[in-house]
């Protein structure tokens, strides 16, 4: 018997970023999450480029092998149009996305991925990872030097070793296992999975909620562990065809507000991002018919409320900001400051904490276009821990280099 998916795919912002450079799409036989990175809008743009050239595989009726070359094939378009985007807009250098796909081809489902997104599967009650981190972490974790468990809380967690950056070196793992009904996956950028523990995840995929139901419960458990990332989540179930509900193609995150690149006029991505885009023109209408002495008054106790809120506004707004930290240049080294990264004003709503040692231009590219752009945490402690980050990726970049090997873009 024919098998699908039933899915659903959900995407936040978090509690701290400004924009989401995460993207995903799900569909009856194509399942996909990529999470962006880089300057200004080069993290969401590279997701959104690689789920944009995606979404035209979700067909039917390919072998695993044909699914497998093709699949491999879109990924690598979409990496080249990534190098061709950053080729024709300097200001982007840096940008590139992890990749994690699962195509159905019949009673086979090819896996592709590159980064630190996930793929788990459910089955009779026990979930697993079937995707391996490409990322430090898991670099000390096979050579034995530390457990799952010490990985988890690592400093270091968040430098990834391998995803898209318009490299012609950036290739995918490419894989393919058996489809059995009953089987439920789950697809996620690493705001779930680096906030929320395997066991709670579990837990809420073993409650026989419907897909879309799990996949609200896992985006709300992140943001309740004060996830300061994005937040990408797919949860699908392997069904009957015949049976299956009649759902239609889902584009979540940068994917469903941008549109880079070729789409076809009736293809999957066309149809979902028509059904996920939302109407920006609606407005409010004023009423004209009021009399002019209500209004003018009105307007009086407006303005004298305003002033006394924006008072408060202010001084609470600062307060806030004294609690907040960021990673950010001075002097061309990597800065730890307290505050946000804006000015009010002749204000400076930030300090420096600390200047490292670490110079910007040993970075890799897409790392130094984060700290251009500044990352923003929630606590000094996650910003010591994502300075360490740096500072061990700026040391593993001189060791390249020192070899005479290249250190990304």
């Amino acid at each position: 018997m024919a098998l699908t998916f039933h899915y659903a795919a959900r995407s936040d912002v978090g509690l701290v970023r400004k924009d989401n450079q995460d993207s995903g799409y799900a569909g009856p036989h194509l399942l996909a999450v990529a999470d962006g990175m880089g300057g200004h809008a080069g993290g969401d743009l590279a997701s959104a480029t690689v789920i944009t050239e995606l979404v035209e595989m979700d067909h039917d009726s390919l072998t695993a092998a044909e699914a497998s070359l093709q699949l491999g094939k879109a990924i690598t378009a979409a990496n080249e149009e990534i190098a061709r985007t950053y080729a024709d807009h300097a200001e982007l250098e840096g940008m590139g996305t992890t990749v994690t796909a699962l195509m159905r081809a019949r009673n086979k489902l090819i896996l592709a991925h590159i980064g630190d997104s996930r793929a788990y599967l459910l089955r009779e009650g026990q979930l697993s990872q079937v995707t391996k981190d490409h990322s430090f972490v898991q670099t000390l974790i096979d050579e034995g030097r530390i457990t799952e468990e010490e990985a988890s809380t690592h400093p270091q967690r968040s430098v990834v070793t391998r995803v898209l950056t318009g490299s012609e070196d950036d290739e995918p793992d490419l894989g393919a296992r058996e489809a059995r009904r009953g089987d439920r996956y789950l697809l996620c950028s690493d705001g779930l999975s680096g906030f929320v523990a395997l066991d709670t995840i579990e837990e809420i995929l073993t409650e026989g909620t419907r897909p879309g139901q799990a996949a609200d419960d896992l985006v709300s458990l992140a943001l309740r562990a004060g996830a300061p990332d994005n937040v990408t989540v797919i949860v699908a179930d392997v069904v009957d065809a015949i049976s299956a509900p009649s759902t239609q193609p889902q584009v979540v995150g940068s994917a469903a507000l941008r549109r880079p690149g070729k789409r076809t006029q009736d293809s999957p991505a066309s149809r979902a991002a028509a059904l996920t885009s939302k109407d920006e023109d609606e407005g409010v209408e004023l009423d004209e018919e009021r009399g002019s002495g209500r209004r003018w008054l009105r307007r009086i106790l407006g303005a004298g409320i305003a002033v006394l809120l924006l008072g408060a506004i202010a001084y609470g707004g600062y307060a806030w900001t004294q609690t907040q930290y960021f990673v950010g240049v001075q002097d061309d080294n990597v800065t730890l400051y307290r505050g946000v990264a804006q000015d009010l004003g002749p204000v400076s709503l930030h300090t420096v904490v600390e200047q490292t040692d670490i110079e910007l231009h040993e970075l890799p590219s897409f790392y130094r276009s984060e700290v251009e752009e500044t990352i923003s945490v929630s606590s000094r402690s996650e910003a010591e821990q994502r300075v360490d980050s740096l500072r061990v990726a700026a040391q593993k970049c001189s060791d390249l280099r020192a070899s005479g090997e290249a250190c990304g873009r």
